[in-house]
């Protein structure tokens, strides 16, 4: 069950926007590492739709998205990515024809054919929730533990690779940001072809159940963590 504030916009919304804009990453051109993510999200979750948000003051900014071309901003009230940075864990709706939201516009959704909803929010390193990762779809479907986590574990990913990016290119290094994007990359796509293998195959598990998609995440995590510790400052003597 979900537990939402009263109101979408959150007491710390000051600060979370001061965080949200010191990544530089709001308003920017689409980059291939983040629609890669956007991409594997929709494969593992076997759904048509998968955004990248950012939400800022007034509006909702999608840095990557799959499966709603031409939507590049919706205003805050009518996106529930809005409300999806509201709690810690997983906000999803089975139904949105049945069930909704009622701190956003259920209007826009429901006029775009949108059934299903599952997002999880970008919590950066300073506590701020900056935006989400959300998966969606045309038709009601539920969600399970085990997809709840995979979900959570994506966004995590996501926001360790918004940290980096911030890093090099805050310092100037934009060849040594591309190289870190091919390597993503490289492990993302390795991933979605590791989905699309699990899920053709009738008596294996699903994919966000399978070791070996669970072991390429883990890798994934140890190139950014180990990209990340280049910037971390030195040990007190």
């Amino acid at each position: 069950m979900d537990h939402l504030p009263d109101s979408l916009i959150p007491a710390d919304d000051i600060s979370r926007l001061r965080s949200l804009h010191h990544y530089q990453v709001l308003n920017t051109t689409p980059e291939p590492v983040f629609d890669e993510y956007v991409a594997l999200a929709a494969q593992l979750f076997q759904l048509p739709i998968s955004l990248l948000s950012l939400v800022d003051e007034q509006e909702v900014f999608f840095k990557a998205n799959i499966g709603l071309p031409g939507l590049e901003r919706v205003a805050r009230p009518d996106s529930l990515c809005s409300a999806a940075i509201l709690q810690g864990e997983v906000l999803s709706y089975a139904d949105l024809a049945t069930e909704g939201c009622n701190l956003v516009n259920p209007y826009v959704a429901q006029a775009a054919g949108l059934r299903f909803y599952a997002g999880a929010a970008l919590h950066m390193p300073d506590g701020s929730n900056i935006g989400s990762l959300c998966v969606m779809g045309r038709e009601p479907r539920s969600i399970e533990p085990d997809e709840r986590v995979l979900l959570t574990t994506l966004a995590r990913l996501l926001s360790l690779t918004i940290e980096l990016r911030r890093h090099y290119l805050g310092a100037g290094r934009q060849p040594e940001w591309l190289a870190a994007q091919q390597e993503l990359q490289a492990l993302l796509t390795d991933e979605a072809a590791m989905a699309r293998y699990l899920t053709s195959q009738p008596d294996t598990p699903s994919a966000n159940e399978a070791a070996p998609v669970r072991q390429r995440l883990l890798t994934l995590r140890r190139v950014l963590e180990e990209r990340l510790a280049e910037f971390a400052p030195p040990a007190a003597g």
